[in-house]
């Protein structure tokens, strides 16, 4: 393994052992420039030589190797015609720290990842629009920038989302903030606002009108998202302000899987968001069965945002994230 050279910590570190207590090393000195001492020993063989990799006197070496036989209380190496060869208990200490410098490179590299985004975790939320026309994409440019990103995502009702982000599950939603939900808790950025639409199976029905009205869907089975959502309560209030008796013939489920295995089998109507329709109208399969159905009322609903806890910063790489999902936003006019 390769030493770096150059000054040297005076850090202490620590060595655990089955017959010592845990920070007795620790306790007695041993810090960071023995561990480098002891694997330059046991790599090259010679004391000179493990000095001119530490960038230090070959007598400070020789001090060094004497302060750590004084702190394990036992001989570390041995003198031979060549040089020098540790000992099975120096062996064993240039094992472990050679570990221990090798964790300490890693720390250093992954937080400067970290620092600069091109490395870490991000866990992320949204709804379904949004997942579809922004995250996917800003996904696909970070993946291609900086592939050591590793992300996260869940697609659910804002309900949930806001729950799981206060409680720290999520670095940022998109989404909006549940009626319940103490507002100041969250700093807001509206990007966009969610179109949706009605779909049906190919070949229902309705389709053969040129825009269905709200009095033609009735009759009609409906496969909705669970009581409360937002989609639905949007879809509930049109009907109520047209004085249209509500859906009564209805499965509830926020599986989107299971709507399209539903609507492609019935007659039945459930409302999604307009990208996710486009997106499986498109597809080459089962779900190219479904269609979007003309109507003549829209079905908009509330604006979504960007939402993170207040006072909790995003890590660079969520930030990044973050950043890309603001700029495609921008780009698609949202």
């Amino acid at each position: 393994m390769a030493i770096v050279s150059g000054s040297i910590s005076e850090d202490r570190i620590d060595i655990h052992s089955d017959n010592i207590g845990d920070d007795a090393f620790l306790r007695a000195g041993l810090k960071l420039n023995h561990l480098r001492m002891i694997v330059a020993i046991e790599d090259s063989g010679q004391i000179s030589a493990a000095a001119e990799m530490l960038n230090i006197s070959q007598p400070a070496a020789s001090r060094m190797l004497a302060e750590m036989e004084s702190i394990v209380k036992t001989p570390l190496y041995e003198r031979i015609a060549r040089g020098v060869v540790l000992t099975t208990f120096g062996q064993a200490l240039a094992k472990r720290a050679r570990k221990i410098l090798l964790e300490l490179r890693e720390a250093s590299r992954e937080i400067s990842e970290l620092k600069s985004g091109k490395g870490g975790s991000v866990f992320i939320g949204a709804v379904t629009a949004p997942a579809m026309s922004l995250v996917v994409p800003a996904i696909d440019k970070v993946r291609k920038a900086f592939p050591g990103i590793e992300i996260n995502i869940e697609v659910e009702t804002s309900n949930v989302l806001a729950r799981e982000l206060l409680a720290a599950r999520h670095d940022f939603i998109i989404g909006r903030i549940p009626d319940d939900v103490n507002p100041r808790l969250f700093e807001v950025r509206e990007i966009g606002i969610e179109k949706a639409c009605l779909i049906v199976r190919r070949d229902h029905p309705l389709l053969t009108k040129n825009a269905s009205s709200l009095a033609d869907l009735h009759g009609y089975g409906w496969v909705f998202q669970p009581p409360g959502t937002l989609l639905r309560r949007t879809l509930e209030d049109i009907f109520l302000a047209a004085g249209v008796p509500l859906p009564e013939n209805i499965v509830n489920t926020s599986s989107l899987l299971l709507t399209c295995a539903i609507i492609c089998e019935t007659d039945a109507i459930a409302p999604v968001a307009l990208d996710v329709a486009q997106f499986l109208a498109g597809q080459d399969a089962k779900a190219s069965d479904v269609r979007v159905l003309p109507t003549d009322f829209k079905l908009d609903v509330k604006p979504y945002s960007l939402i993170t806890a207040r006072e909790r910063a995003l890590p660079p790489s969520a930030r990044l994230l973050y950043d890309l999902i603001l700029e495609e936003s921008r780009k698609q006019g949202c």
